[in-house]
């Protein structure tokens, strides 16, 4: 048997917090005072996971496919996004096998929001919520995330494609 091809993809995005914006992480609603000033709807953590699921599949990066001066993307829902990305790997039968992230933010507190992040992501990616990880971290304090002034994602997956026995 033909061993299953492996690659791993790393992710990473950050936004700047400004009032008046809802803030969205992996495609949940929380609740904050601040939301993130994107072109898009500003989803730092489903920014993150497209970049690294592009990134494994060898398929760019999420500026090329989602550029922010197209204004087809103004807006946008990002799980729009992911679903675009999830349909080219399917066609070149690339699986995730898990995901790894993590979010920075001094506030709001996200460990109330982790499990629902998590159950959100697995339904995104048509995955079982056991092979998802999130999460929180704050930023003690320390630069722009420690002095509230953004919030930052970054995420890990592992792409596998079977191949038939020959």
């Amino acid at each position: 048997m033909t061993p299953p091809q492996l690659r791993i993809g790393l992710g990473r995005d950050i936004h700047r917090l400004v009032t008046g914006r809802p803030l969205i992480l992996g495609g949940t609603h929380v609740e904050a005072e601040k939301g993130c000033e994107a072109h898009s709807d500003g989803d730092v953590l489903l920014h993150a996971v497209i970049d690294a699921l592009l990134g494994a599949a060898g398929l760019g990066d999420i500026g090329e496919w989602f550029p922010n001066t197209d204004s087809k993307w103004a807006g946008a829902d990002s799980g729009r996004m992911l679903a675009e990305v999830l349909a080219k790997l399917a066609e070149s039968q690339w699986d995730i096998a898990n995901l790894d992230c993590t979010i920075s933010a001094e506030d709001p507190q996200l460990t109330p929001y982790k499990q629902q992040i998590k159950s959100r992501l697995a339904s995104l990616l048509s995955l079982s919520p056991d092979r998802i990880n999130v999460k929180a971290k704050s930023g003690e304090r320390v630069g722009p995330i420690g002095r509230g002034e953004a919030i930052s994602a970054e995420a890990v997956v592992l792409l596998q494609q079977e191949f038939p026995s020959s």
